[in-house]
Protein backbone atom coordinates (compact mmCIF):
# COMPACT_ATOMS: atom_id res chain seq x y z
CA UNK A 1 0.00 0.00 0.00
CA UNK A 2 1.40 3.38 -0.98
CA UNK A 3 1.24 6.46 1.21
CA UNK A 4 -1.58 7.89 -0.93
CA UNK A 5 -3.90 4.90 -0.56
CA UNK A 6 -6.48 4.93 2.19
CA UNK A 7 -6.48 1.97 4.56
CA UNK A 8 -9.73 0.06 5.14
CA UNK A 9 -9.49 -2.54 7.89
CA UNK A 10 -12.33 -4.70 6.53
CA UNK A 11 -10.68 -4.90 3.12
CA UNK A 12 -7.38 -5.86 4.74
CA UNK A 13 -9.03 -8.52 6.92
CA UNK A 14 -10.66 -10.11 3.89
CA UNK A 15 -7.37 -10.07 1.99
CA UNK A 16 -5.67 -11.82 4.94
CA UNK A 17 -8.54 -14.28 5.34
CA UNK A 18 -9.12 -13.40 9.00
CA UNK A 19 -11.35 -15.98 10.69
CA UNK A 20 -14.76 -14.75 11.88
CA UNK A 21 -15.50 -17.52 14.35
CA UNK A 22 -14.66 -17.06 18.00
CA UNK A 23 -14.68 -13.25 17.81
CA UNK A 24 -17.98 -12.30 19.49
CA UNK A 25 -17.40 -10.27 22.69
CA UNK A 26 -18.98 -11.54 25.88
CA UNK A 27 -22.35 -10.05 26.73
CA UNK A 28 -25.64 -10.97 28.36
CA UNK A 29 -27.26 -7.56 28.84
CA UNK A 30 -27.55 -4.58 26.51
CA UNK A 31 -28.88 -1.07 27.09
CA UNK A 32 -30.13 0.72 23.99
CA UNK A 33 -30.59 4.49 23.90
CA UNK A 34 -32.18 6.13 20.88
CA UNK A 35 -30.10 9.16 19.98
CA UNK A 36 -30.50 10.78 16.57
CA UNK A 37 -27.78 13.39 16.92
CA UNK A 38 -24.14 12.95 16.01
CA UNK A 39 -22.59 9.96 17.75
CA UNK A 40 -19.27 10.67 19.51
CA UNK A 41 -16.38 8.37 18.66
CA UNK A 42 -16.74 6.71 22.07
CA UNK A 43 -20.53 6.46 21.91
CA UNK A 44 -22.50 6.87 25.14
CA UNK A 45 -19.40 7.85 27.10
CA UNK A 46 -18.96 10.93 24.93
CA UNK A 47 -22.53 12.25 25.12
CA UNK A 48 -23.02 15.60 26.85
CA UNK A 49 -25.72 14.44 29.26
CA UNK A 50 -26.58 15.54 32.77
CA UNK A 51 -23.64 14.16 34.81
CA UNK A 52 -25.83 12.69 37.55
CA UNK A 53 -28.17 10.94 35.11
CA UNK A 54 -25.27 9.67 33.07
CA UNK A 55 -23.41 8.34 36.11
CA UNK A 56 -26.53 6.60 37.41
CA UNK A 57 -27.01 4.66 34.17
CA UNK A 58 -23.30 3.98 33.79
CA UNK A 59 -23.01 2.49 37.28
CA UNK A 60 -26.17 0.41 36.89
CA UNK A 61 -24.88 -0.96 33.59
CA UNK A 62 -21.44 -1.70 35.00
CA UNK A 63 -22.95 -3.61 37.92
CA UNK A 64 -24.46 -6.18 35.55
CA UNK A 65 -21.75 -5.96 32.85
CA UNK A 66 -24.23 -4.43 30.41
CA UNK A 67 -23.12 -2.76 27.22
CA UNK A 68 -24.66 0.64 26.42
CA UNK A 69 -25.31 1.24 22.72
CA UNK A 70 -26.73 4.30 21.01
CA UNK A 71 -29.34 3.46 18.37
CA UNK A 72 -31.31 5.20 15.63
CA UNK A 73 -33.48 4.18 12.71
CA UNK A 74 -31.74 4.06 9.36
CA UNK A 75 -31.60 7.38 7.57
CA UNK A 76 -32.30 9.51 10.64
CA UNK A 77 -29.37 11.69 11.57
CA UNK A 78 -30.91 14.79 13.18
CA UNK A 79 -32.21 15.20 16.68
CA UNK A 80 -35.95 14.62 16.66
CA UNK A 81 -38.60 16.24 18.77
CA UNK A 82 -40.59 14.08 21.15
CA UNK A 83 -39.67 11.08 23.25
CA UNK A 84 -36.90 8.72 22.26
CA UNK A 85 -36.84 5.05 23.12
CA UNK A 86 -34.65 3.10 25.47
CA UNK A 87 -34.47 -0.63 26.04
CA UNK A 88 -32.84 -3.17 28.31
CA UNK A 89 -32.29 -6.51 26.59
CA UNK A 90 -31.34 -9.53 28.67
CA UNK A 91 -30.10 -12.89 27.39
CA UNK A 92 -31.68 -15.96 28.99
CA UNK A 93 -30.10 -19.38 28.57
CA UNK A 94 -33.53 -21.00 28.42
CA UNK A 95 -34.38 -19.05 25.28
CA UNK A 96 -36.94 -16.87 27.06
CA UNK A 97 -34.99 -13.72 26.25
CA UNK A 98 -36.29 -10.69 28.10
CA UNK A 99 -36.75 -7.06 27.18
CA UNK A 100 -38.00 -3.88 28.75
CA UNK A 101 -38.74 -0.73 26.73
CA UNK A 102 -39.48 2.85 27.67
CA UNK A 103 -39.10 6.41 26.47
CA UNK A 104 -37.02 9.41 27.52
CA UNK A 105 -37.24 13.11 26.78
CA UNK A 106 -35.04 14.58 29.50
CA UNK A 107 -31.72 13.23 30.72
CA UNK A 108 -33.28 12.55 34.11
CA UNK A 109 -35.64 10.05 32.44
CA UNK A 110 -32.70 7.69 31.97
CA UNK A 111 -33.17 6.72 35.61
CA UNK A 112 -35.96 4.45 34.35
CA UNK A 113 -33.51 2.58 32.16
CA UNK A 114 -31.13 2.29 35.10
CA UNK A 115 -33.94 0.86 37.24
CA UNK A 116 -34.84 -1.63 34.49
CA UNK A 117 -31.36 -3.13 34.77
CA UNK A 118 -32.42 -4.47 38.16
CA UNK A 119 -35.65 -6.02 36.84
CA UNK A 120 -36.04 -9.30 34.94
CA UNK A 121 -37.85 -7.84 31.93
CA UNK A 122 -40.59 -9.41 29.86
CA UNK A 123 -40.32 -12.44 27.53
CA UNK A 124 -42.08 -12.76 24.22
CA UNK A 125 -40.74 -9.75 22.33
CA UNK A 126 -39.19 -10.27 18.87
CA UNK A 127 -35.41 -9.90 18.78
CA UNK A 128 -33.72 -6.63 17.93
CA UNK A 129 -31.40 -6.51 14.92
CA UNK A 130 -28.55 -4.06 15.49
CA UNK A 131 -26.27 -2.96 12.65
CA UNK A 132 -23.07 -1.14 13.56
CA UNK A 133 -22.79 2.04 11.46
CA UNK A 134 -20.53 3.96 13.84
CA UNK A 135 -18.39 5.82 11.32
CA UNK A 136 -16.73 8.16 13.81
CA UNK A 137 -15.40 5.08 15.59
CA UNK A 138 -14.30 3.26 12.44
CA UNK A 139 -14.71 4.11 8.76
CA UNK A 140 -15.55 0.55 7.66
CA UNK A 141 -18.46 0.41 10.10
CA UNK A 142 -20.14 3.22 8.17
CA UNK A 143 -19.02 2.29 4.65
CA UNK A 144 -20.11 -1.33 4.97
CA UNK A 145 -22.73 -0.98 7.71
CA UNK A 146 -25.06 1.58 6.17
CA UNK A 147 -25.95 -0.44 3.04
CA UNK A 148 -26.73 -3.39 5.33
CA UNK A 149 -28.83 -1.20 7.62
CA UNK A 150 -30.75 0.07 4.61
CA UNK A 151 -31.44 -3.42 3.23
CA UNK A 152 -32.51 -4.85 6.58
CA UNK A 153 -34.62 -1.82 7.47
CA UNK A 154 -36.54 -2.11 4.22
CA UNK A 155 -37.34 -5.74 5.08
CA UNK A 156 -37.90 -5.48 8.85
CA UNK A 157 -38.49 -1.79 9.69
CA UNK A 158 -39.71 -2.48 13.22
CA UNK A 159 -36.83 -4.77 14.23
CA UNK A 160 -33.76 -3.05 12.78
CA UNK A 161 -31.72 -0.22 14.31
CA UNK A 162 -28.37 1.28 13.48
CA UNK A 163 -26.07 1.25 16.53
CA UNK A 164 -22.72 2.37 17.85
CA UNK A 165 -19.60 0.21 18.07
CA UNK A 166 -20.20 -3.47 18.85
CA UNK A 167 -16.61 -4.68 18.39
CA UNK A 168 -14.67 -6.19 15.51
CA UNK A 169 -14.39 -3.28 13.08
CA UNK A 170 -12.46 -5.42 10.57
CA UNK A 171 -15.47 -7.75 10.28
CA UNK A 172 -17.82 -5.00 9.07
CA UNK A 173 -20.61 -5.07 8.32
CA UNK A 174 -21.42 -6.40 11.78
CA UNK A 175 -24.89 -7.39 12.96
CA UNK A 176 -25.81 -8.22 16.54
CA UNK A 177 -29.12 -9.96 17.16
CA UNK A 178 -30.12 -9.28 20.76
CA UNK A 179 -31.03 -10.45 23.30
CA UNK A 180 -30.34 -13.71 21.43
CA UNK A 181 -26.66 -12.83 21.77
CA UNK A 182 -25.59 -13.76 18.23
CA UNK A 183 -22.94 -11.87 16.24
CA UNK A 184 -22.68 -12.02 12.47
CA UNK A 185 -19.94 -10.39 10.42
CA UNK A 186 -18.58 -9.92 6.93
CA UNK A 187 -22.04 -9.04 5.66
CA UNK A 188 -23.26 -7.02 2.70
CA UNK A 189 -26.76 -5.95 1.72
CA UNK A 190 -27.66 -9.23 0.02
CA UNK A 191 -26.11 -11.67 2.48
CA UNK A 192 -27.44 -9.79 5.52
CA UNK A 193 -31.06 -10.26 4.43
CA UNK A 194 -30.52 -13.99 3.93
CA UNK A 195 -28.71 -14.38 7.27
CA UNK A 196 -31.29 -12.47 9.31
CA UNK A 197 -34.19 -14.18 7.55
CA UNK A 198 -32.74 -17.56 8.48
CA UNK A 199 -32.00 -16.44 12.04
CA UNK A 200 -35.57 -15.28 12.56
CA UNK A 201 -36.74 -18.64 11.22
CA UNK A 202 -34.66 -20.43 13.88
CA UNK A 203 -31.76 -21.44 11.64
CA UNK A 204 -28.31 -20.10 12.55
CA UNK A 205 -25.85 -20.69 9.72
CA UNK A 206 -22.10 -20.90 10.28
CA UNK A 207 -21.12 -18.92 7.17
CA UNK A 208 -21.19 -15.41 8.65
CA UNK A 209 -21.29 -16.39 12.33
CA UNK A 210 -18.83 -14.67 14.64
CA UNK A 211 -20.17 -16.38 17.74
CA UNK A 212 -22.58 -16.55 20.65
CA UNK A 213 -21.99 -13.92 23.31
CA UNK A 214 -22.52 -16.23 26.31
CA UNK A 215 -19.62 -18.47 25.25
CA UNK A 216 -15.84 -18.25 25.43
CA UNK A 217 -14.05 -17.80 22.07
CA UNK A 218 -12.97 -21.49 21.77
CA UNK A 219 -16.51 -22.57 22.63
CA UNK A 220 -17.86 -20.21 19.96
CA UNK A 221 -15.50 -21.74 17.41
CA UNK A 222 -16.55 -25.25 18.42
CA UNK A 223 -20.27 -24.53 18.02
CA UNK A 224 -19.67 -22.84 14.67
CA UNK A 225 -17.72 -25.89 13.47
CA UNK A 226 -20.58 -28.21 14.43
CA UNK A 227 -23.05 -25.97 12.60
CA UNK A 228 -20.77 -25.92 9.55
CA UNK A 229 -20.43 -29.72 9.57
CA UNK A 230 -24.01 -30.73 10.32
CA UNK A 231 -26.06 -27.79 9.06
CA UNK A 232 -27.88 -24.82 10.53
CA UNK A 233 -29.78 -25.09 13.81
CA UNK A 234 -31.68 -22.97 16.29
CA UNK A 235 -29.87 -20.68 18.71
CA UNK A 236 -30.31 -23.10 21.62
CA UNK A 237 -30.23 -26.42 19.76
CA UNK A 238 -26.57 -26.99 20.63
CA UNK A 239 -25.17 -26.53 24.13
CA UNK A 240 -21.61 -26.53 25.41
CA UNK A 241 -21.60 -29.25 28.07
CA UNK A 242 -17.89 -29.55 28.80
CA UNK A 243 -14.67 -27.62 28.30
CA UNK A 244 -11.07 -28.46 29.16
CA UNK A 245 -7.78 -26.84 28.29
CA UNK A 246 -4.15 -27.86 28.02
CA UNK A 247 -2.08 -24.83 27.07
CA UNK A 248 -3.22 -23.59 23.64
CA UNK A 249 -5.34 -26.71 23.09
CA UNK A 250 -9.01 -26.84 24.06
CA UNK A 251 -11.45 -29.72 24.05
CA UNK A 252 -15.06 -28.57 23.87
CA UNK A 253 -18.04 -30.93 24.10
CA UNK A 254 -21.05 -29.73 22.13
CA UNK A 255 -24.33 -31.54 22.71
CA UNK A 256 -27.28 -31.44 20.35
CA UNK A 257 -30.98 -31.32 21.18
CA UNK A 258 -33.09 -34.26 22.38
CA UNK A 259 -34.23 -36.86 21.66
CA UNK A 260 -30.90 -37.93 20.11
CA UNK A 261 -28.77 -35.47 22.10
CA UNK A 262 -25.64 -36.48 20.25
CA UNK A 263 -22.41 -35.10 21.67
CA UNK A 264 -19.39 -33.96 19.70
CA UNK A 265 -15.91 -33.44 21.07
CA UNK A 266 -14.33 -30.54 19.24
CA UNK A 267 -10.58 -29.92 19.36
CA UNK A 268 -9.64 -26.25 19.15
CA UNK A 269 -6.16 -24.74 18.94
CA UNK A 270 -5.57 -21.13 19.96
CA UNK A 271 -2.72 -19.20 18.39
CA UNK A 272 -1.79 -15.63 17.54
CA UNK A 273 -1.88 -14.34 14.00
CA UNK A 274 0.85 -12.11 12.64
CA UNK A 275 0.60 -8.51 13.90
CA UNK A 276 -1.66 -6.41 11.67
CA UNK A 277 -3.53 -3.13 11.70
CA UNK A 278 -6.97 -4.20 12.86
CA UNK A 279 -8.90 -0.90 12.70
CA UNK A 280 -9.15 1.94 10.19
CA UNK A 281 -8.48 4.68 12.71
CA UNK A 282 -5.55 3.24 14.64
CA UNK A 283 -2.19 2.68 12.91
CA UNK A 284 -0.87 0.44 15.72
CA UNK A 285 -0.60 -3.27 14.94
CA UNK A 286 -1.99 -6.07 17.08
CA UNK A 287 -1.72 -9.85 17.03
CA UNK A 288 -5.25 -11.24 17.16
CA UNK A 289 -5.91 -14.60 18.80
CA UNK A 290 -7.29 -17.18 16.36
CA UNK A 291 -9.25 -20.24 17.48
CA UNK A 292 -8.82 -22.97 14.90
CA UNK A 293 -10.88 -26.17 14.99
CA UNK A 294 -8.61 -29.12 14.23
CA UNK A 295 -10.95 -32.08 14.71
CA UNK A 296 -14.53 -33.07 15.51
CA UNK A 297 -15.26 -36.49 17.06
CA UNK A 298 -18.57 -38.09 17.95
CA UNK A 299 -18.57 -38.24 21.74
Amino acid sequence: MTGTERFFCADAARARGDALTGTAPYGLVWVLLEYGGSWPANGFDGLALDPAAKALLFEAARAVRARVLLIRRHGRRDKEAGPRRWAVLRYDGTGAHRQQWGTWERDEDLARAAAALGAPGEPGHPPVVLVCTHGRHDTCCAVRGRPVARALSERWPDLVWECTHVGGDRFAANVLVAPDGVYYGGLDALSSVAVVEQHLAGRVHAGHLRGYTDLLPPQQAAVAAVLARFGPAGRHDYAVTGTSRAGPHWLVRVTGPPPRAEAYDVEVRAHRAAPSQLTCNGPATSAAVVHEVTAIHLG
